[in-house]
């Protein structure tokens, strides 16, 4: 598959490069074949999710929530309240109906529908219709990931590697296995970033075709990617609202890589051209598309009579924005009650976890744990367990601590786009979290942002091993002025690297085999899953 992006020498190229060279991107076609690695780290990462998705037969964790909230909407376009003993009753299959009044629910409703598909394809009877729809976005997701390493590097192998690391790890995959949320908001917010790196291209095209235009530089027109990457961001918010952070922290990128485009263009006023050319229209399509996405979201609330708090424009006139429908006047409302809720929750959890310990995997989540005896499922033994714990693949998150840190060496110092937009995207998953010291956190609100990290790794790879070179100027990175002045990894060194990097990702592979059986809730001796609690606060 001959192509420069597998190439650790640089091409030469001509001593005074064309605009064109300056702001697009050298290599825009992929090689031949490109969608093999693809399609075997994509199906790799499906086997994975999908082999024995009904195990445990049992109502996991959060799932005792998400589980009914779906089914009730797919029968009544709202959450409601259910009788006790209704998770039995998904276990047996004889399922009780809703009591009819309405249930108030913290979370909006995008991923509970989206549950609610698999409900709908495959019935409530069996965990496997519970489970499909998370563990087909998370499938799509390994792909997603492996398109936004090609748009960032340029390099099938690199985007492979970010996908085979996204396949294998622990985190990922247990939130692809269960009725749960996260992985909604994740697949959603990875699309919304890969629809920004087409819009990047996109509008980089649209400015050299329009150039000189005025001082302040030409209009770049209805930028359909972008209008993309708002309905993206708004179907993310959608599932969970701390998904905002991240897209403000999108939005921010995108007007930055307009403002430098235009720098690099020549266009004299190239800031002010970018906030008054672009900005506007940026903000209405993007933002405006997000708030269209979520509110239509909310039809089942907003069309039907049973939601809690439904009613409440019509019970308390004169309260709340005047200025909007009492529908939307009531959702409001509603939205001001959930977002109480989530600023206030502080109730102890025997496996919350700061955000400080995340990186770390310092205290992953248990969502199922059986002590069946011999003879019991399976066991052979006279004790064994049954677990699911979400810890990540430690090989992947403990040097995702370190590619993290060579990506903001290689944003603040070499000025590469490409890891200070990932490292902006992790940040804004990451650190906002230490806003709120009060509240109950877990874990696995890390896989927002886990998708940056694998990609940091990939890119990490890259420069270690010579695929990719880092700019010693300000020049955009991949293209070919930049290539001029790249600083690339010496011919031995790049082979160490890359014998570095074979041994990495098999011992990347070892472990996914080690921790196959707590990801999903095997049957194992009990001394074998000690084994697998490297750490006291994993237990």
């Amino acid at each position: 598959m001959p192509s420069t992006a597998f190439s650790p020498v640089c091409p030469p190229v001509s001593a005074a490069p064309t605009l064109s060279d300056r702001l697009l991107p050298a290599v825009t076609r992929l090689p031949r074949y490109w969608w093999v690695p693809l399609a075997l780290v994509t199906v790799l990462g499906g086997v994975l999710r999908f082999t024995g998705l009904s195990s445990p037969h049992a109502v996991v964790f959060d799932e005792t929530y998400y589980l009914k909230d779906s089914w009730s909407l797919l029968l009544h376009g709202t959450e409601q309240q259910w009788p006790e003993g209704a998770d039995d009753g998904f276990v047996s299959g004889q399922i009780p109906d809703t009591e009819g009044r309405p249930s108030f629910v913290v979370h909006p409703p995008l991923g509970k529908w989206l549950i609610a598909g698999g409900l709908w394809l495959f019935g409530a009877e069996d965990p496997f219709g519970w489970r499909f729809s998370a563990a087909v976005v998370g499938t799509l997701s390994i792909a997603l990931i492996w398109w936004a390493g090609w748009l960032l590097f340029r390099s099938v192998s690199l985007a492979t590697v970010a996908g085979l690391l996204t396949a294998l790890d622990g985190l990922h995959l247990v939130e692809s296995r269960l009725a749960l949320l996260d992985i909604f908001l994740m697949f959603f917010l990875l699309l919304a970033l890969v629809f920004a790196l087409l819009d990047r291209d996109d509008g980089r095209r649209r400015l050299l075709a329009r150039l000189p235009g005025s001082s302040l530089g030409p209009w770049l027109g209805i930028r359909w990617w972008r209008i993309a990457a708002g309905v993206a961001c708004g179907a993310a918010a959608a599932v969970k609202w701390n998904a905002l952070f991240s897209i403000a922290a999108l939005g921010i990128l995108v007007v930055l890589w307009d403002v430098n485009a235009r720098r690099v263009a020549g266009v004299k006023h190239w800031t002010t051209g970018a906030v008054l050319k672009d900005g506007p229209w940026g903000f209405l399509t993007m933002i405006g598309s997000a708030a269209v996405t979520y509110v239509l979201t909310w039809s089942g609330w907003l069309l039907t009579d049973g939601g809690y708090d439904r009613h409440w424009a019509e019970l308390n006139p004169g309260e709340g924005p005047q200025w909007l429908p009492p529908a939307l006047r009531s959702l409001w409302e509603y939205h001001v009650s959930a977002y109480s809720f989530h600023t206030g929750l502080d109730a102890h959890h025997t496996y919350m976890a700061g955000p400080a310990t995340w990186p770390f995997m310092g205290r992953p989540t248990s969502y199922f744990y059986e002590s069946p005896g011999r003879g019991t499922d399976g066991c052979a033994v006279d004790s064994c367990s049954q677990a699911i714990l979400n810890v990540g693949n430690p090989a992947v998150w403990w040097v995702g601590v370190l590619a993290v840190l060579l990506g903001v060496w290689l944003w603040a110092v070499r000025r590469d786009w490409r890891f200070g937009a990932l490292v902006g995207v992790y940040a804004a998953g990451y650190l906002p979290w230490f806003l709120y010291p009060e509240r109950t956190m877990f874990f696995f609100y890390a896989l927002s942002y886990f998708p940056a990290m694998a990609l940091l790794v990939a890119g990490a790879v890259g420069v270690l091993t010579g695929r990719l070179g880092v700019p010693r100027e300000g020049a955009t990175a991949g293209t070919p002025e930049a290539r001029a002045n790249e600083r690339v990894v010496g011919p031995v060194r790049a082979r160490r690297w890359r014998t570095v990097t074979v041994v990495y990702l098999l011992v990347v592979v070892a472990l996914a085999v080690f921790f196959w059986p707590v990801w999903t809730g095997q049957t194992i001796p009990y001394e074998h899953w000690r084994w697998r609690m490297w750490f006291s606060s994993w237990i």
